[in-house]
């Protein structure tokens, strides 16, 4: 009788607060639905400067700890500092990364350009204190070796600079060293800049109309890629020199692959190019294309008003940067392969991205309220592969050229692929430009920039 009692009161309880109950659950007619938070994978709204610096701040420390300076004797371990003694065992002083690769390239642009937009010297005296050790150590290296580099070749520290065999063994090297040297560097860098210069305007292989190739996998092969290892720094001496060469032969560059190898309907690039194909399969790459995208901004940023070739450029960058805003998938992130959702999420491509996407707005060149809001958002993804010891995950490790989906849906990631940390730099340093530069507000949930400030 108790138990019954009991379970009567217990439904009479229910019966009188289950409309209280009902009054508290998010209905149409109780709440603004509109204003629910969504379930976000990614963070979602306008980023805030300070964490934007914390991030790049992060970067920093951890490269700096990971990349000495110096050489040592790859058997003993031993340090060298005197160059004059160098020999066969003499290799750079190991960290995670290699200071002298096209990827270093970017990493110091990086430094440069993050030194500038947090007016914090440590970022510059980074790439400063590495560049002066390259020039100086380069210069001992000739002195002591001659030009007999035939039998030093492969293992000479930093052969890719004293010889360079190909585009990524000097290209983006050389933009950065210019970089450095118009905003002060005290570095020797010039006969190293000369060098570069000199292989990508007249050693580096051509096709018959002169359009920088290679020979693998397959004979006069384009690789989209070398857009990047070239055109910056023929940009970049072009604007140090004064010399139109370098402009035009920058700009033409970008259009003989622009002719080959731009989808106009999809508004990407397809990776690679072989000359002796009757049907080009496109593999849209997401990295490759970020090479070119970053090409573009490179080359308008001190491409003159006046350059005959300047209008056909913009409208490249224009076209590109619509058909990539139509592949940034719902995280925020870009796939490795472009137009193909069910290959993975790529950070350094999404980096490339958001740095591009931010210097056109921040210049002008593309619509900033189209573009801004999807910009940030490629920013907040990245955020979320920095780790807490500043390592950049999600990256795919270097990636030759191939004709089938499975060599590209499989390269692996790590952190120490050496790709993504000079875009991580150079997105966040363009990012607080763009955050110091316009308004930003959530309006209706979502991001919307206003006028500029």
């Amino acid at each position: 009788m108790k138990i019954k009692s009991f379970c009567l009161a217990v439904l009479l309880v229910s019966q009188l607060i289950s409309p209280i109950f009902a009054q508290q659950t998010p209905n149409d007619a109780t709440t603004p639905l509109h204003l629910l938070k969504p379930d976000y994978t990614v963070p979602y709204g306008i980023s805030k400067p300070e964490e934007v610096t914390a991030i790049l701040n992060r970067v920093h420390d951890y490269l700096d700890s990971v990349t000495p300076i110096g050489f040592v004797n790859e058997k003993t371990g031993t340090p060298l500092t005197d160059l004059s003694k160098i020999d066969a065992n003499t290799i750079l002083a190991r960290g995670d990364f290699r200071i002298v690769s096209y990827e270093w390239g970017v990493t110091y642009a990086g430094m440069l350009l993050a030194g500038e937009a947090t007016n914090d010297a440590r970022f510059r005296d980074y790439a400063e204190k590495r560049l002066t050790f390259i020039a100086d150590s380069t210069a001992s290296i000739k002195k002591t070796v001659g030009g007999n580099y035939s039998e030093w070749e492969a293992r000479m520290p930093l052969r890719n600079l004293i010889a360079p065999r190909n585009l990524d063994d000097v290209g983006a090297m050389c933009a950065a060293m210019i970089k450095a040297k118009r905003t002060g560097s005290k570095a020797n860098v010039q006969p190293l800049i000369e060098t570069a210069i000199d292989h990508i305007m007249s050693k580096q292989y051509r096709l018959a109309d002169k359009t920088l190739a290679r020979n693998r996998p397959q004979a006069n092969t384009l690789w989209l890629d070398d857009l990047f290892m070239s055109v910056p720094a023929l940009a970049q001496m072009g604007k140090m020199t004064g010399e139109a060469k370098y402009f035009d032969e920058a700009a033409r560059q970008v259009l003989a692959f622009e002719k080959r190898m731009f989808n106009r309907e999809k508004g990407v690039f397809m990776h690679g190019w072989v000359e002796s194909m009757t049907e080009h399969p496109e593999f849209r790459w997401a990295r490759a294309n970020g090479w070119a995208f970053m090409t573009e901004v490179e080359l308008l940023e001190v491409l003159p008003e006046n350059h005959s070739l300047r209008p056909q450029i913009l409208d490249l960058l224009k076209r590109h940067a619509r058909g990539l805003a139509s592949y940034q998938s719902g995280t925020g992130f870009w796939h490795q392969l472009l137009d193909r959702e069910d290959s993975y999420l790529e950070t350094s491509a999404t980096a490339i991205y958001a740095f591009a996407f931010a210097r056109a707005v921040n210049r002008g060149w593309i619509d900033a309220k189209a573009y801004a809001p999807m910009t940030l958002l490629a920013w907040n993804a990245v955020t979320t592969k920095i780790n807490p010891k500043g390592q950049v995950e999600g990256t795919c490790v270097g990636t030759g050229m191939a004709f089938d989906p499975t060599f590209y849906y499989f390269r692996p990631v790590s952190p120490f692929a050496a790709h993504g940390y000079g875009p991580v730099l150079l997105a966040g340093a363009e990012i607080l430009t763009l955050l110091k530069n316009k308004n930003f507000e959530i309006n209706d949930s979502s991001v919307q920039m206003l006028e500029s400030k």
